[in-house]
């Protein structure tokens, strides 16, 4: 998946009246201004409310479901070897957000979670670099993850 269609999934999801943050690579890549790696798909955390809405939009780009793991995640592929992954999330009154995890637990997205960044001159919203590196935990990471955590770090030393 490149920067073009990462920003036609954004584009098409914005008139949709969806809320949702780039995670993941590319979401490592809007916190660092530049794109690191390729990627294979893109990571949304999608405002659950708006995820009907946001089906309907990305099934206009050709997306389809390809893994159904809902409430958890929803995966979407389209021709040409684009990915979407969509994570639900469940905001309270507060806007702490609660994510279902496979094992019936959930991950938590704490107010802080969200921010902008900037990748090809423009403004995108994702996860914060605090989120990202509290869900690169918890799992055996590959080598990708590695260097994501490797360049999420020194961002967040950079800012201290």
């Amino acid at each position: 998946m490149d920067i073009t269609d990462l920003f036609g999934v954004l584009d098409a999801l914005e008139p949709a009246g969806t809320r949702c943050w780039v995670a993941g690579g590319w979401g490592v890549d809007v916190l660092a201004g530049r794109q690191t790696r390729e990627h294979r798909d893109v990571d949304l955390a999608l405002d659950a409310a708006s995820e009907p809405a946001a089906l309907e939009a990305l099934a206009l780009l050709g997306y389809r479901v390809e893994t159904d793991q809902r409430p958890t995640r929803v995966e979407l592929a389209a021709p040409g070897r684009r990915w979407v992954d969509l994570h639900p999330v469940v905001f309270d009154a507060d806007g702490v957000g609660r994510q279902a995890d496979l094992q019936g637990g959930f991950f938590r997205y704490p107010r802080g979670a969200f921010t902008r960044g900037r990748l090809d001159g423009r403004t995108v919203p994702c996860l914060s670099v605090e989120q990202q590196l509290a869900f690169h935990r918890g799992y055996p990471p590959r080598e990708v993850d590695h260097l994501d955590v490797a360049l999420l770090r020194s961002l967040r030393d950079a800012r201290r």
